[in-house]
């Protein structure tokens, strides 16, 4: 077997093992070490990821994982993404006696959800759900004595044991039918006319399995609990990374659907109902954290506008690559943000902020601007390509309700930029440290820099197709 095709999964394995070592023998005084230990880790995984990105598209171990381009950017995002939520990490759980497992806990969260990405086999996708489920349901209740965080983390428990739970099944009745677990075989073996109630009914429990970790209709009510409840590093990795990984899982997984079950128009309706219900609940809330968990909720829409159209134009995967980049360092910015004022949360003390935390203030705008779509952020490329690729593949209809969708959320989203550059401050405003302020500002230029390297970033995604096909 080619190990080396599995390195920065083995690195990441690897690191998180020490570090649970590491944290169980070091005292109270040394547990901050943790994060140290995870960026090198990450960092190796980046390294080694970023070159396998130039090697010729394949499927290895047995065709179970796919090394293609997607898979590698993908992975790339995931790991920068993982590195942003744990470099936020170490002031933000000072007071916590002892955290450093928290850092292992975040780098077998991002195990799975690679290997969610990756995944032809539909086992190997199972245990990228279940693993990255499992990891992430302590790092939503961290902080135990905050019953916010307790009410987050049973949300989020309770709905994930469900919908995995569905998933399963789903994935059980599938290789019933087929007999086979291969993207290639199930693809054959869908083709050939079992059954219609029981693969109708396989596959609507895969989705919604997979629509709990994209944060879409109908499992999406945890995204605003663990946005508000979880610690503000980890609700940045979690309203992020889950999100790469189920889009590419699905955009994979569909290829393989038989064109007479008419799925894209389910993918459509279910991307119509996610993005307007995010974005109807933003409109109400009075909570910045909360209002970012349901922007979350309504970007997950728009990435399955993309996935509506896998197969029908070149132009779906370099489209929802290019759209997960410019909304994972967007959330990673507001987030970074709001962890660098320590978690503040409503609105009304946000008021001000521009007059006495200008770099704060400007990269929340910065990214809310992205998140709408304003040029010449990254964010306007990302929606800018979706769209097109909606027209291209035939859903006109669908980037109508997308572009109107984007008018919606422009008003909450003023909502929060306004009284931050016209009202007066609310008060005194408390920083965390300068780490924080460094990785805020880093995501915050990323997002500019980005849309103004945005050829750069269309260049290395052109093109780019999902194996199998």
């Amino acid at each position: 077997m080619p190990v080396g095709d599995l390195l920065p999964e083995l690195v990441l394995l690897i690191g998180a093992v020490v570090i649970v070592l590491f944290a169980s023998f070091s005292p109270q005084r040394l547990q901050h070490w943790g994060a140290s230990l995870a960026l090198l880790t990450l960092a190796i995984a980046v390294v080694i990821t970023a070159g396998q990105g130039e090697a010729p598209p394949k499927l290895t171990f047995s065709g179970v994982w796919s090394l293609d381009r997607a898979t590698v950017a993908a992975k790339l995002l995931i790991l920068v993404s993982g590195g942003f939520a744990v470099a936020l990490s170490p002031r933000w759980m000072a007071n916590d006696r002892r955290h450093g497992e928290y850092y292992a806990l975040i780098l077998f969260s991002l195990l799975g959800a690679i290997m969610m990405a990756s995944a032809t086999d539909s086992m190997e996708l199972t245990i990228g759900v279940l693993l990255s489920s499992v990891a992430s349901y302590p790092l939503v209740a961290y902080h135990r004595a905050w019953a916010p965080a307790l009410e987050a983390g049973m949300k989020y428990f309770l709905m994930g044991a469900l919908a995995n739970a569905l998933f399963v099944i789903g994935i059980v009745l599938i290789f019933g039918l087929t007999g086979a677990t291969g993207y290639a075989e199930i693809a054959t073996e869908l083709n050939r006319n079992p059954d219609p109630v029981v693969v109708i009914a396989a596959l609507t429990f895969v989705f919604i399995g997979l629509a709990f970790k994209l944060g879409a209709f109908p499992v999406y009510a945890w995204m605003p609990d663990v946005a508000q409840g979880a610690p503000a590093p980890i609700a940045a990795l979690l309203t992020v990374v889950p999100k790469i990984a189920a889009a590419l899982a699905l955009a994979r997984f569909v290829q393989l659907l038989p064109v007479s079950l008419a799925w894209p128009w389910v993918i459509a309706v279910l991307a119509t109902l996610t993005m307007t219900l995010g974005n109807l609940a933003a409109l109400w809330q009075q909570d910045l954290r909360r209002l970012l968990g349901w922007s979350a909720v309504s970007q997950s829409g728009y990435a399955l506008v993309a996935v509506t159209v896998v197969g029908a134009t070149d132009m779906a995967v370099p489209s929802l690559l290019v759209f997960l980049a410019a909304y994972a360092v967007a959330n990673l910015a507001a987030f970074g943000a709001v962890t660098h004022l320590r978690g503040r949360t409503a609105l009304k003390h946000y008021q001000g902020l521009a007059h006495v935390r200008p770099w704060s203030a400007v990269v929340i705008v910065l990214a809310l601007l992205s998140f709408v779509g304003i040029p010449p952020l990254v964010g306007f490329f990302g929606k800018l390509l979706l769209f097109q690729a909606a027209i291209d593949g035939g859903y006109t209809w669908l980037a109508v309700v997308a572009v109107a969708n984007t008018v919606l959320s422009l008003f909450y989203y003023l909502r929060v930029i306004s009284p931050m550059i016209f009202a007066k401050a609310a008060g005194e405003y408390a920083v965390l440290g300068r780490g924080s302020a460094v990785v805020m500002l880093g995501a915050g230029l990323l997002v500019l820099g980005l849309g103004l390297g945005a050829q750069l970033l269309i260049h290395y995604v052109d093109g780019v197709v999902l194996l199998p096909k």
